[in-house]
């Protein structure tokens, strides 16, 4: 099957920019996993309307914990985490695309590159 990209973050009300940041994960993630610390907005139903999978976690004062509750429930072979106002320009996801047919096959436990 090839390798898979699950992208990951986490929001609190973040509902006027997680819809644009989903829109550009959309074109190159097999799965998407929203984390919601405590939205008053409609942060989580933008994200679940744009096919991400919705988890609540309550805000500790600690964004490793949060982030870390994300990393969880991601079931691809690759994790990707963003912000929830990160956007991806369409050069950098053609990139993401091309770069998910040759990731090794035999999984580590991060890569980083250079930009």
């Amino acid at each position: 099957m090839g390798n898979t990209i699950s992208v990951c973050m986490i929001a609190k009300n973040e509902e006027k920019n997680i819809k644009n940041s989903l829109e550009c994960a959309r074109k190159f993630a097999d799965e998407i996993i929203v984390v919601d610390t405590g939205s008053e907005d409609a942060t989580p139903e933008i994200a679940r309307s744009m096919g991400a999978k919705v988890y609540f976690f309550p805000w500790r004062d600690d964004f490793s914990a949060a982030r870390n509750e994300s990393l969880k429930y991601a079931t691809c072979d690759w994790i990707l985490w963003l912000d929830a106002d990160d956007i991806i320009d369409d050069l950098n996801i053609e990139r993401i695309k091309e770069l998910k047919k040759v990731l090794p096959q035999e999984k580590k436990r991060s890569l980083s590159f250079s930009y």
